[in-house]
């Protein structure tokens, strides 16, 4: 059973509250039937109890475990703590009935029961993005659309807040740039739906976390105009101009200064009304202007030669 779905939900998708539901974006919080678990007050229990659910995919060596969490200890005084910490987990996990066991402990072994009856918005989020992995946004299915706006509310603030351990840095990073990559497809999603005031809230989410995403700051523009709001769209435009010389010391982007002079001139509906992609559109512009180019010049190295004619047939006739 893949945790996340417990075997005792509903129909509806509804988790009833007899499961173990564990939240672990923001602060940590575990309750059985909307009270907090207990016996998990202590720091390394909690450390434990975490490592083993963000890596619930395999079962974890005793050894390995305890040189992670006790490495400035000895041999021997690191696995008396482990033995201890995961003794203290147990006794937690097993205060409520439940049908399967959350925690499956062998001699040398332990790993979460991926049987259990258990609730955890990490593997719900997960879930949500491998369904919508590989697929652009304004491509996305109504329901893979829905799957990622239930999963970002997930996103109460960053993994394990207040934790520094290399491990959780990194389940930190990666999952952060998973919120951002689910954020950018629905921001796609509702310009493909038009659905501009949405989208502008995903927008705003994603520039929360960084504030130098130019692709961002475009497609904001985008919305903001097309949602009726051409003066919002041309202070978007200044705002990435401030934030880009302010953060990487750089200018737009030519793709990023094509879209505002389009806006300015009150032109884009002319050019979102043609393409289903202006992005797309406004990068091919350098090359569009290139042949423009070199066909002005061939018509003008044809009206050469055919003035050259004229006078020569004039000659001809004189």
């Amino acid at each position: 059973m893949s945790i996340g779905i417990p075997r005792s939900a509903s129909k509806k998708g509804r988790v009833p509250m007899s499961v173990l539901r564990i939240a672990l974006f923001g602060k940590l919080h575990a309750q059985w039937d909307q009270q907090p678990l207990v016996g998990v007050d202590a720091h390394k229990v909690q450390e434990l109890f975490c490592y083993l659910l963000l890596y619930r995919d395999r079962p974890h060596h005793r050894e390995t475990l305890a040189d992670l969490l006790w490495n400035d200890h000895s041999t021997t005084q690191s696995r008396k703590h482990l033995r201890q910490t995961l003794w203290q987990l147990q006794a937690a996990l097993d205060s409520q009935p439940h049908d399967r066991h959350i925690l499956l402990v062998e001699p040398d072994w332990v790993q979460i029961n991926p049987e259990a009856d258990l609730w955890l918005d990490v593997a719900v989020f997960e879930r949500a993005f491998a369904l919508a992995q590989g697929a652009p946004g304004q491509r996305l299915d109504p329901q893979c659309a829905q799957a990622l706006q239930d999963a970002v509310k997930l996103y109460r603030g960053d993994l394990l807040e207040g934790w520094y351990q290399d491990w959780c840095l990194y389940e930190r990073e990666r999952l952060q740039n998973m919120y951002l990559a689910m954020l950018d497809k629905l921001l796609g999603y509702c310009e493909a739906c038009r659905e501009y005031e949405m989208g502008q809230a995903y927008g705003a989410c994603i520039l929360r976390y960084d504030r130098a995403r130019e692709r961002t700051h475009r497609r904001l523009m985008r919305l903001q105009y097309l949602a009726g709001d051409r003066t919002a769209a041309l202070r978007q435009y200044e705002y990435c101009v401030a934030t880009l010389a302010e953060e990487l010391g750089v200018k737009p982007a030519k793709r990023t200064v094509a879209l505002y002079e389009l806006i300015r001139a009150d032109q884009l509906n002319a050019w979102t009304g043609a393409s289903p992609s202006l992005e797309a559109t406004i990068a091919l512009l350098p090359e569009v202007l290139v042949h423009l180019k070199e066909l002005c010049l061939a018509l003008a190295n044809i009206q050469h030669q055919i003035e050259q004619y004229m006078q020569d047939v004039e000659r001809t006739l004189s």
